[in-house]
């Protein structure tokens, strides 16, 4: 199947509908970073010997030279992810790119288009952080421009992925709106929340899937839970060196267990060939290691979360001690993650690491495995950076359950 991509970010999404087969016309993404992440990962979709590919991850060889050894492949693949803004200026010209790369393809029809706008005005967290609620942010209707490529392109089917707040985002409007405008283009569809923690995914991370298609039958019907042994977190964690804060390395570094655990080979997380990559720890100073460690206890000792309050007043530096009292969260070793997001770029405080020895916040890597991305999955730029795009993300592993539930859905 041909699909479109539409606010791609890091590519988890698409991650899942490559491993399904899927061909790529474009990918479209406004961030530099993400945007280059998406470049390495098609080619390395697209490469039949992979040698290049990890000796790039090794650092053996640079990005011209991965580029360079692979140089019209990539150029194929550069051509396909376009680093622009969605906006009124810049619709039609992308519009026209897309086009052409169908012309060089020789492709003629899209049989589907992926992707969700950047959440944070449908997030309920974002709204109540905003003075005007996110009335007057322009990333509410970005969804337009979804709907206009759909018009465009007329694909059999689309999917929109978003978090669960859009269905409240402007008093409902904002979903009302979009379904109806994409009903009046001829398509039927079906909204969900869908939990990636029931698709082998370690964490509770809940998304708001809406599919369209041309049919009278219904999609979710065929989309079912797993019913496959239970992981837990800390069986993608024992393998990684240990870590004091600043410790570790962006590029290469040794496992620290050779064997592999069950989830990380059942899922493809880690294979033999793979090398650990994003590896690198923040640096904490030592008033955030010594909460880090009292929500590390509290959390070992009682199951529940730390409040500010608790704190003793030396290690209390907010004068809002009423408000946003769950300012630090352990990730729970024992179970399931709670939900890796963006905010994780700017401070570690809500994804603590649950080994009291180490006392520090997650690295890239570690976030990554939460959200199901494998070992070889290298993302591009600084680590604030990477942060964002892992925490922005659709799990793969989710993705890819509803990539090949779509295809048997079109199909049949």
């Amino acid at each position: 199947m041909i699909i479109i991509d539409m606010f791609s970010g890091g590519g988890g999404l698409s991650e899942g509908f490559f491993r399904s087969g899927y061909e790529f016309v474009s990918h479209i993404e406004m961030n530099r970073y993400a945007s280059m992440t998406l470049e390495t990962r098609a080619l390395y979709h697209h490469l039949d010997n992979k040698n290049d590919y990890y000796a790039y991850l090794k650092s053996e060889i640079n990005r011209d030279h991965f580029l360079g050894e692979n140089e019209d492949l990539s150029k194929q693949v550069r051509e396909s992810v376009i680093n622009e803004e969605i906006s009124s200026e810049t619709k039609t010209p992308i519009i026209k790119k897309v086009k052409n790369k169908m012309n060089d393809m020789d492709i003629d029809k899209i049989d589907g288009i992926i992707g969700g706008p950047p959440c944070q005005a449908y997030s309920v967290i974002g709204r109540s952080r905003s003075p005007d609620c996110m009335k007057n942010d322009p990333r509410n209707y970005l969804y337009e421009y979804y709907v206009e490529f759909l018009k465009e392109f007329n694909p059999d089917f689309f999917i929109f992925e978003n978090v669960p707040g859009m269905r409240s985002a402007k008093k409902g409007y904002i979903l009302k709106d979009f379904k109806n405008k994409v009903n009046k283009l001829g398509y039927n569809t079906e909204a969900k929340i869908l939990d990636a923690g029931n698709f082998n995914v370690l964490q509770s991370r809940k998304r708001l899937i809406i599919i369209g298609h041309k049919t009278d039958n219904s999609f979710f019907e065929t989309i079912g839970t797993s019913k496959k042994k239970k992981y837990n977190v800390s069986s993608i964690l024992n393998d990684l060196p240990i870590l004091n804060p600043g410790q570790g390395t962006d590029s290469q570094q040794q496992y620290r267990k050779e064997k592999i655990s069950g989830y990380l080979n059942n899922f493809n997380i880690r294979t033999k060939k793979d090398v650990l990559i994003h590896h690198q720890a923040r640096k904490h100073n030592e008033r955030d290691r010594k909460i880090y460690r009292l929500a590390i206890n509290t959390w070992n000792k009682e199951k529940r979360r730390i409040k500010y309050k608790e704190l003793p007043e030396d290690l209390k530096t907010h004068k809002n001690r009423k408000s946003f009292e769950d300012r630090f969260k352990v990730i729970a070793a024992n179970s399931k993650s709670h939900t890796i997001v963006a905010h994780i770029s700017k401070d570690g405080h809500y994804y603590i690491h649950p080994d009291i020895k180490q006392a520090r916040s997650i690295t890239v890597r570690e976030a990554a495995r939460i959200q199901s991305f494998p070992d070889n999955y290298k993302f591009e730029g600084p680590r604030t950076s990477q942060y964002v795009q892992v925490g922005n993300a659709v799990p793969p592993l989710m993705a890819e359950n509803l990539a090949q539930k779509t295809k048997e859905f079109i199909d049949s």
